[in-house]
């Protein structure tokens, strides 16, 4: 049986990077779509055009934090707000 520090250890490592300060503490937010970083308090929006080559993607298959990296480039489909 794991240990609370252990299991507080697992969930953090399973919230997305935050594009800013890389740090794991990306939040989703009351709006769809956006989110805000806990440790920087950066504020982010999920865009359907990845904002490094341009390539437009599906929001509805981008509906969870573990994917939403562009699948042409791999870069985030975050834009600052």
């Amino acid at each position: 049986m794991a240990s609370e520090s252990e299991a507080t250890v697992t969930s953090v490592e399973k919230r997305p990077n935050c594009p800013g300060c890389g740090e794991p503490w990306l939040r989703p937010t009351q709006l769809p779509g956006r989110f805000r970083c806990v440790y920087c308090l950066s504020r982010y929006e999920l865009v359907s055009q990845c904002p490094e080559c341009g390539v437009h993607q599906t929001i509805a298959r981008m509906s969870t934090t573990e994917d939403m990296l562009c699948q042409s480039c791999g870069g985030s489909m975050l834009s600052p707000i």
